[in-house]
């Protein structure tokens, strides 16, 4: 099982849904990075269950400790061991489950794959594996604010059929986090609320889209083939739990326009250096950044545990009726915002020192 990303920035995540902790190591950490909890406890105080009555009740301070890789405050270029302890885990509410395939989880998948499967909260392929993710993310975030002001800001763009009508290049932070679904536009916010509570109380669930943008990203980030700064930011995204869909810039809309349409023109900024006027590309353009806002959007299943009774079967191919138990998202977009920046960052960040590592005969 790869639990492995980046390649000079690299994670490695650990831990199960149940499990004592969940928690990340990093290598590749830059040394001399100004470096405190606080860094990282921001991006998981978002991610945490429990922090509104629109998710799950679990209840989880998710409060994080750093194990390595930091003395006096800085990193020290070693690696960084961070971990996060369960400790709201309540495993009998899942003993119906040890032998029984949930529609649409992973399930039968793992138990098709090892043989063996920790059925308590999903065990490995829980959203608590997440936290990992978010902690290096934070720490990704710090590096690409720090070394050239790189700014990733995402927010819920749409749920069910409710979207929010705002212009992506004027969002900010302020604005995502006043209202708990972590949607910018209160009309949408508001109808959305009311949208997942509805969803709860009938036993059921909503999915929805995640947009983020990447601001002050440097021309020249990614690479021209396999590497590609859009494929290494969809395998991350589309790594995420309930991911279903991925497109940067005009993704999927940009099939219904002509080449001259499509086409990002070219003239100089005022600072002097290429821009395009228009962003069709969504910031990449042959797999390489151009200096535009990096723009994509992740599209999120709705929950697959829902309390409506479903017909399913066991290990042994008996029919099942099952209502399923615990604590629950009604609808993860409010909660999966954090987790989606930190890919990005994540993503980024291996870029930037990719790039960085690349360019040793400055001109």
């Amino acid at each position: 099982m790869s639990s492995s990303f980046g390649s000079i920035f690299r994670i490695h995540t650990f831990g199960e849904s149940h499990g004592p902790s969940v928690g990340v190591v990093i290598d590749g950490c830059p040394p001399r990075l100004s470096l405190s909890i606080a860094d990282i406890q921001k991006d998981l105080d978002r991610r945490r269950p429990g922090q509104s009555s629109l998710v799950t009740q679990r209840d989880e301070a998710d409060i994080v400790q750093i194990l390595s890789g930091l003395h006096e405050g800085r990193t020290l270029g070693t690696p960084i061991a961070l971990t996060v302890q369960n400790k709201d885990q309540k495993s009998g509410a899942y003993d119906h489950l040890k032998d029984v395939y949930r529609p649409s989880h992973a399930d039968y998948t793992t138990d098709a794959k090892y043989g063996i499967r920790a059925h308590e909260g999903g065990g490995r392929s829980s959203a608590r594996e997440a936290i990992g993710r978010v902690a290096a993310g934070a720490i990704a975030r710090k590096i690409l604010e720090e070394a050239c002001g790189i700014e990733v800001l995402g927010w819920v763009q749409k749920v069910h059929l409710i979207s929010a009508n705002i212009d992506p290049s004027q969002v900010s932070y302020e604005e995502v986090e006043a209202d708990p679904t972590r949607c910018p536009d209160p009309k949408a916010a508001a109808d959305i609320a009311d949208a997942i509570k509805k969803a709860r109380k009938d036993g059921n669930s909503l999915g929805g889209v995640v947009k983020c943008v990447a601001r002050n990203v440097p021309a020249g980030l990614g690479d021209p083939v396999f590497d590609k700064l859009e494929a290494d930011l969809a395998k991350g995204l589309m790594s995420l739990p309930a991911s279903k869909g991925f497109e940067i810039g005009s993704g999927f809309k940009g099939t219904g326009m002509t080449g001259r349409e499509h086409n990002d023109l070219f003239e100089i900024g005022d600072d002097g250096n290429p821009r395009t006027r228009t962003n069709n590309s969504g910031g990449v353009q042959g797999g390489i950044s151009n200096g535009e806002n990096v723009m994509v959007q992740i599209a999120f299943k709705p929950t697959a545990t829902i309390a409506s009774s479903q017909e399913t079967i066991d290990r042994d191919g008996n029919e099942v009726e099952l209502s399923a138990r615990g604590r629950h998202d009604p609808c993860v977009l409010p909660r999966a915002v954090p987790m989606v920046e930190a890919m990005i960052c994540l993503v980024l960040c291996d870029a930037l020192l990719r790039q960085r590592s690349i360019n040793i005969f400055d001109s």
